[in-house]
């Protein structure tokens, strides 16, 4: 194995070929040569990997920024360019298995030939390979959770001749990837999966001819999204945990790619993202029941339920005081069986939405430009909150503002006292330990000061009611 497999020269030149390449679109397989395959996917994968590389070569791996310490490791880490795991020369031909191992969230591997998919060993063999290569990975962008991928299928690449034929034949390329790990939490969900998705079907197969692959596949998940997933395919969902038949495909890629947490990178970025929702949902809400007409600017509170922590306490207080500004106050409450539709209605019809930070403010993707996003901000979850919600709401362009709650507002406070180091200090008591986070995540609650956040109410509903005024 090395950092780049040698190719016969003679027989293998990128240069004649580029000029032919440059009008054919990126990754398409289908009635091109194996040489011109390998050849481009070689250039595409080298830029992608590259760049991927360079991005997060300053940060830890929980996306924060690298310390002096780290320079050493994150130096030997870009110089990591593209790792072959086959590559073999056979009658003028060349057969391979791929993987980019180099980004810090995902593992990207390719089979550039046709490819016969046993479904009920989760194998994918490169038919007519003499080699012997093996690959196992786990197609689920945050590798380095051990947690998440636990709940992940690994998936086997083998270049092995296979033990049976092909069931069912496509004409197009397979792009695999799993609904496991985190999948279920609205954030995930969508940081995880289908941002990670939208990437890599906007980058690899720009036409959408593309054959989805999905393991760990859920029905709960196919039916939450079953407006969306059409507009990444133009063909029939292969679903791994249900399929007997073996498929076969001209080539595949397993592994999804992804730029950060809730994050885009040009030439798409999270606009594009934001409107193809917007593509999605706004024919569906026109078939829905009609808006009820508002005099006053309307805000979704986004309410937390149950045994999970950062619930506001005295949630009806803090709504009555939203309504003294002169909102318009609906609560939301979001889980599993949420239509997607339904929600898009709802938000993307209001001026402002507010919630602790959590999961639920991953919907913050249907709000309109112009509209206003009010975080509450528990104690030590700053870094969380910036992240995951304040940069995607600037970035599409709404009017962000940030609640950070004191110690009184915190839960914990009456739990472990205020001078306790969970209280007053809580990066010394964490010590870059996430485990020690569950303290802030599953365990505090928020009592807001309503004197205090009475100014970032009125704050709220003045920029809201901007967005509203420009209705009529």
């Amino acid at each position: 194995m090395g950092v780049l497999a040698h190719v016969d020269s003679e027989n293998f030149d990128c240069s004649t070929h580029l000029k032919y390449l440059t009008s054919r679109v990126v990754m398409k397989y289908r009635g091109g040569s194996v040489k011109t395959t390998a050849c481009l996917t070689f250039l595409f994968l080298f830029l992608l990997v590259t760049l991927s590389t360079l991005r997060n070569s300053t940060k830890h791996p929980d996306g924060s920024p690298a310390s002096s310490d780290s320079t050493g490791s994150q130096k030997q880490r870009a110089s990591v360019i593209y790792e072959i795991t086959d590559v073999r020369t056979v009658s003028g031909h060349i057969e391979a298995i791929t993987c980019n191992s180099s980004n810090l969230d995902y593992d990207l591997c390719t089979i550039g030939s046709q490819t016969l998919l046993d479904p009920t060993t989760a194998t994918f063999f490169a038919v007519g390979s003499t080699s012997s290569a093996l690959v196992k990975t786990r197609p689920y962008p945050r590798k380095r959770d051990k947690r998440a991928l636990s709940d992940v299928r690994e998936i086997t690449l083998s270049s092995s001749p296979p033990d049976s034929t092909c069931g069912v034949t496509h004409a197009s390329p397979a792009l695999v990837f799993s609904t496991g790990g985190y999948t279920g939490n609205f954030f995930h969900d969508f940081n995880d999966g289908l941002i990670p998705l939208f990437i890599t079907v906007n980058s690899l197969f720009p036409d959408h001819d593309v054959v989805l692959v999905i393991s760990d596949f859920e029905d709960w998940w196919a039916q939450k999204y079953k407006d969306l997933l059409p507009h990444f395919t133009r063909h029939r969902i292969v679903n791994m945990e249900r399929e007997i038949s073996n498929h076969c495909f001209p080539s595949a890629i397993v592994g999804l790619i992804k730029h950060g947490h809730m994050k885009m990178d040009p030439p798409k970025t999270l606009v594009d993202f934001s409107a193809f929702l917007e593509q999605v949902y706004k024919p569906v809400d026109s078939t829905l029941t009609q808006k009820v007409k508002s005099t006053r600017p309307r805000l979704v509170l986004v309410n937390r339920r149950g045994d999970v922590g950062r619930l506001i306490l005295n949630l009806e207080q803090v709504k009555n005081a939203a309504m003294d500004v002169g909102f318009e106050v609906l609560t939301f409450e979001p889980n599993r069986e949420n239509s997607l539709a339904e929600s898009f209605r709802l938000i993307h019809g209001s001026h402002a939405m507010m919630g602790v930070h959590g999961a639920g403010l991953t919907h913050l993707l249907f709000l309109r430009p112009g509209s206003v996003l009010l975080q509450v901000v528990p104690i030590s979850t700053d870094w969380l909150s910036q992240t995951y919600f304040e940069d995607p709401a600037r970035e599409i362009g709404l009017e962000y503002i940030n609640y950070k709650i004191t110690a009184n507002e915190s839960s914990l406070s009456k739990i472990y006292g205020p001078d306790d180091l969970v209280v007053k200090d809580p990066e010394a008591y964490t010590r870059g330990d996430f485990s020690k986070m569950k303290i802030y995540l599953k365990t505090q609650n928020v009592e807001i000061d309503l004197v205090r956040f009475q100014r970032y109410l009125e704050e709220a509903y003045g920029k809201a009611k901007i967005l509203f005024d420009k209705e009529g």
